[in-house]
């Protein structure tokens, strides 16, 4: 069973679920990533994030086919494009996304990325989807502690019910204010890329905890995520052995001498820096 975290509304998600950025993107890999993202539902990992912007549309296609016969089963996200987040540009938008993924809902629609469109019209837009139903919650992505507190100060804005962001191992900025701004509203961070695209896989010290745990590389990237409270994690696998694996990461529980270890290799932030993208 995943350890599920509470969003502010109070509903609970899991811990660990399924990212989709760069699937869909080979005709080849198709049944391949259906399945894997399918056997992911089977083991618990019921959050499935996607975006419009991900091969142009194709990806919500594919998570689409994946989840057909399985919506309930499923706690749904995906993003707008800050271009698209006008008022109305974002009503289109959801309705465009509702049509590939062929439901009538999404769980949670985000705001990809702070951009030109002031963000109370983008509020506005979010608060008319849900209205309407096709939305059930809005969060937000790519925001740092700065845009969070600006977002505090618009009508509604206390709504927002997830930050998405870049958090891993090898890219700790977020631990300075970031983390601790959501611990103390009580947001939950969905930590996107948390083996940093592979990147973290090679890394000596990383392999050798793992080993030293009987674990992989890739488990214990995660486990190093989760290990932090209101965290979960959207790692992306078109494999069934990596999706096995990572939701085995669910459980793991690493040792003070590991972290420690890790922190000599990945040194915690003692500033504050940038929030990074990809």
């Amino acid at each position: 069973m995943i350890r599920r975290i509470a969003l502010p509304a109070g509903e609970t998600i899991p811990v660990l679920g399924q990212g989709t950025w760069h699937m869909a993107e080979i005709r080849e890999q198709r049944n391949a990533e259906i399945g894997a993202l399918r056997l992911g539902l089977d083991l618990g990992m019921t959050l499935i994030d996607t975006a419009e912007m991900y091969a142009e549309g194709e990806t919500e296609r594919l998570v689409g086919d994946a989840i057909s016969g399985r919506r309930d089963e499923v706690f749904l996200i995906s993003k707008v494009l800050p271009s698209h987040a006008t008022h109305r540009g974002a009503i289109d938008a959801c309705a465009a996304s509702l049509r590939r993924l062929k439901t009538d809902r999404l769980d949670m629609y985000l705001l990809h990325w702070r951009g030109s469109v002031p963000l109370w019209e983008t509020i506005e837009a979010f608060v008319e989807l849900q209205k309407r139903g096709w939305i059930r919650y809005w969060g937000v992505s790519n925001f740092d502690a700065m845009d969070l507190d600006d977002l505090m100060q618009i009508p509604r804005g206390i709504d927002v019910q997830t930050d998405q962001v870049l958090y891993n191992l090898a890219r700790r900025g977020p631990e300075f204010n970031l983390l601790p701004w959501c611990r103390e509203q009580g947001l939950p961070v969905m930590a996107y890329s948390p083996i940093d695209q592979g990147d973290l896989l090679s890394h000596p010290v990383v392999r050798a905890v793992a080993e030293r745990n009987e674990i992989t590389a890739a488990q214990l990237a995660l486990a190093w995520v989760l290990r932090q409270p209101l965290v979960c994690a959207i790692p992306k696998s078109g494999s069934i052995a990596r999706v096995q694996d990572n939701a085995a990461a669910a459980a793991i529980r690493l040792s003070p001498p590991d972290l420690a270890e890790l922190d000599a290799a990945f040194p915690p932030p003692i500033t504050a820096r940038p929030l990074e993208t990809l």
